[in-house]
């Protein structure tokens, strides 16, 4: 038969677990930069190296700019200035 004290205590999570969140900025927004399908360098510092578009949470732009961002990524992909896939 179990005792009450012998249950792991719940909700605590260990100092090592825990994570110090950074809030990413929209480069976008900073900088003042616009987004154009022929900006190769740019657009590619967005797409992974298997082809897919990065997310916002791992890219830090606001959504806004996420949404021009993935049409000017596609309309590269389709004049084939991008792959669609890595390599």
């Amino acid at each position: 038969m179990r005792l009450k004290s012998d249950r792991p205590i719940r909700g605590k999570v260990p100092a090592r677990l825990s994570q110090i969140r950074i809030k990413k900025h929209c480069l976008f927004c900073e900088k003042k930069l616009g987004i154009d399908y022929k900006d190769i360098e740019l657009l590619s510092r967005f797409v992974s190296s298997k082809g897919k578009i990065i997310s916002r949470r791992s890219s830090g732009t606001c959504a806004k700019h996420q949404r021009k961002l993935a049409k000017e990524i596609k309309r590269a992909r389709f004049i084939c200035l991008l792959p669609y896939w890595g390599g």
